[in-house]
């Protein structure tokens, strides 16, 4: 098995200005019950590399659980429940930041712990408050150590919503507008078939969009380690193209891979940006943090208007409401097959937007005996899928 040795006569010329690492557990344990020390050696290795010739690193780590589930000398084949994990997380969190800091302290890099679970996104001033952080921690040359705090978030270690850190990586990479997502584990990319079932699979190197086919090429992979698997690696990948941020998904333990990635070489599946850089109002709406939940369903001439026209979202062209929200929540605008075609800030309520669904704009006053405006949703206040 590779383990990313170092080669000291590489010296890239880095194309990224700000690079967000994810190092899931299957690249960190390479594919054992414990952590492999000679893998995060290399891995902090090349980031220090690019540390020193001006790059800005986060690096968003899994393997806490890991880690304690080694001290406990509790195998992984042995299902147990959440509060048993969230001991073994709280026994293996600081184990492992401590083997940051000594691999780090090597090359003369300080390291900061950053602890964040999806409560502490949810709100704005929130969301806002942790990426100051993180970027001024970068402005004093410190590498954040970003983890999802296993000890008091359940939904990724009870149900995978986080998916092993993929999502939290996008929305850190979100958070600092960072210029690349790089997505390390322990295969070379997106296959056309699982690689360790199929030898005949072959690598897409190239992605344009996250789309069904591409998602259904996902759904063939199988990780016995991670518990987001490729599925939820190419839901990062799109939450993080969506906001300008091109991603990389490559494998880990391939030598010198990142400082590879970062000098622009093929190397693993690369997913291009879909969108422009987006502002930070936007980038907090399509990270769905804030979502309520609720959808407002549209026709045919309203996507057209949304996407080839970049209107706002009328009364007329909405043909029904799912989920509750409230006005000011973040929804979104789906087409009649349940597609997301954009996320925004509504203007009326989904009680409000059932009584007006179909009605012209001129008719909300006296359906609701009030107005809040012309829109459902207005585009200044809309980012497209």
């Amino acid at each position: 098995m590779a383990t990313m040795p170092q080669n000291d006569n590489h010296c890239p010329t880095p194309r990224y200005r700000r690079i967000v690492v994810k190092a899931g557990t299957s690249v960190l344990t390479g594919g054992t019950d414990r952590l492999d020390l000679e893998i995060m050696t290399a891995l902090v290795g090349q980031i220090a590399r690019l540390h020193a010739q001006g790059v800005e690193a986060i690096l968003v780590t899994s393997g806490a659980i890991a880690a304690g589930r080694d001290v406990l000398g509790i195998g992984r084949e042995e299902r147990r429940g959440v509060p048993l994990r969230q001991v073994m997380a709280a026994i293996g969190q600081s184990r492992l930041m401590h083997a940051y800091e000594q691999l780090f302290g090597w090359h003369g890099i300080s390291v900061a712990q950053a602890l964040i679970t999806r409560h502490d996104l949810e709100d704005r001033q929130g969301y806002l408050n942790v990426g100051n952080t993180l970027r001024a921690l970068l402005e004093h040359r410190v590498v954040p150590v970003v983890n999802e705090n296993d000890v008091v978030a359940v939904e990724e270690i009870g149900e995978a919503v986080f998916g092993d850190n993929d999502n939290l990586s996008a929305l850190v990479a979100n958070l600092v507008d960072a210029d690349l997502l790089a997505i390390l584990t322990d295969t070379g990319g997106l296959y056309t078939a699982d690689p360790h079932q199929d030898p005949e699979s072959q690598l897409i190197r190239r992605v344009e969009r996250v789309d069904a086919p591409i998602e259904a090429l996902a759904a063939a992979h199988r990780n016995a380690v991670s518990r987001g698997g490729m599925p939820a690696k190419l839901e990062a990948a799109r939450l993080a193209t969506a906001s300008g941020i091109a991603v990389i998904i490559a494998d880990g333990r391939e030598r010198d891979v990142l400082l590879r990635i970062a000098e622009g070489q093929e190397v693993g599946t690369f997913f291009v940006p879909t969108a422009t850089r987006l502002e930070s109002r936007k980038r907090w709406m399509l990270s769905g943090l804030a979502s309520s939940g609720g959808e407002i369903v549209v026709d045919s001439g309203a996507v057209a208007a949304l996407r080839k026209q970049n209107r706002s979202l009328l009364a007329a062209g909405v043909r029904g409401v799912w989920g509750e929200f409230q006005r000011g929540d973040v929804v979104y605008i789906v087409d009649g097959g349940g597609q997301r075609v954009a996320c925004g800030i509504a203007n009326y309520s989904s009680q409000e937007v059932q009584r007006i669904q179909g009605a012209r704009s001129d008719r909300i006053a006296g359906l609701l005996g009030r107005s809040y405006g012309a829109e459902v949703v207005h585009r200044n206040n809309m980012v497209l899928l």
